[in-house]
């Protein structure tokens, strides 16, 4: 009988080690970890085994409970039947934008990628919940979303999280207040076009625009939309420690059903969809999450300046949708 609830995260890269460590050392979950081989020379080399056993002996070592397994699967999809009982899928695998690659050929890429993932657990864990972290995550999560076939309460993207948390960051330092008593949303897609609502965002319940003057206010906002980039200028590398800890924040808030609202990238449609003018659609909005993943769709106030920011967000997502819709025709014809 199966007392803990298992995750299961494809992809054991930066983010999706610092993810499984996250989760094994809050203890409320058992963890497994997949990833490809790598050669050296005539080796053959598994990183996520000896990733997933270390991270089982380090809970060792703080007397923590837990599972932790690791799993080599190939690209063309052998070695997922572990994904069998899964409660939640986090999919972080991925291809890097590298220089000189097109937009269009990175979403071409992952696509592929995931098409694999996404079949898998469709046959191995048709039950879970997935959670969506590749980038572009907005164009992942809606392609994943088709390709799966599930419920769109069940699939569901990360990124207004992480968005939030580095919104929350720069206002902390700006105010010299404690981050825990500030509440700030970050709506839209994942990138440059993304919304920080100042309008609800607040300092101990003191409005933002209340606060800071508006200059200063929209400093932050370009630093939380720039965000990930000024991470990367400065590491070399995108960022993994803090898109880790919003990862754990939504399985967190899904496992313990403790209703959580969080920002998060889920397929748009009906009345909910008329009114954030985002028919069709996976865009980060607010939602209430608990043991059924997506259990409301909040809409959320916005005054006009933040609706006009809204909308030219909702027009970036959709710019390349219709390349992810021929990608996906195409690979369904095959």
């Amino acid at each position: 009988m199966k007392f803990r609830k298992v995750v299961s995260v494809v992809g054991a890269g930066n983010v999706g080690e610092h993810t499984a460590s996250l989760l094994a050392l809050r203890g409320l979950v058992d963890v497994r970890m997949f990833d490809l081989p790598r050669k050296d020379g005539e080796r053959l080399i598994e990183p996520v085994k000896g990733k997933a056993l270390d991270i089982q002996q380090m809970l060792s070592a703080l007397n923590i409970e837990g599972k932790v397994e690791g799993y080599t699967v190939t690209p063309e999809g052998e070695g997922y039947e572990a994904l069998k009982g899964s409660d939640i899928v986090v999919i972080t695998a991925g291809f890097p934008r590298r220089p000189g690659m097109s937009r269009e050929d990175l979403l071409d890429r992952n696509i592929s990628i995931l098409s694999v993932i996404a079949g898998k657990i469709r046959e191995y864990a048709p039950e879970a919940i997935v959670i969506v972290v590749t980038n572009p995550v907005d164009l992942m999560t809606y392609a994943v979303y088709r390709i799966l076939g599930f419920e769109r309460n069940r699939v569901m993207g990360m990124a207004g999280v992480l968005d939030s948390a580095r919104f929350k960051t720069f206002i902390s330092k700006e105010t010299r207040i404690s981050p825990m008593d500030i509440h700030a949303y970050v709506i839209g897609g994942h990138g440059d076009e993304m919304v920080p609502l100042i309008s609800i965002s607040n300092v101990g319940g003191i409005p933002l625009k209340d606060m800071l003057p508006r200059e200063r206010i929209q400093e932050l906002i370009k630093r939380t939309q720039f965000g990930g980039g000024e991470i990367v200028d400065l590491m070399g590398t995108s960022a993994y420690h803090a898109p880790a800890a919003s990862i754990v924040e939504m399985v967190e808030a899904i496992v313990t059903d403790n209703k959580r609202i969080l920002p998060c990238s889920v397929y748009l449609e009906g009345e909910v969809a008329r009114y954030y003018e985002a028919e069709s659609i996976c865009v980060g909005v607010p939602v209430k999450l608990g043991n059924n993943g997506v259990e409301e769709i909040i809409k959320i106030p916005m005054i006009e300046e933040e609706r006009e920011m809204w909308k030219r967000s909702v027009t970036s997502v959709k710019k390349n949708l219709t390349f992810v819709e021929e990608l996906l025709n195409a690979r369904s014809a095959l």
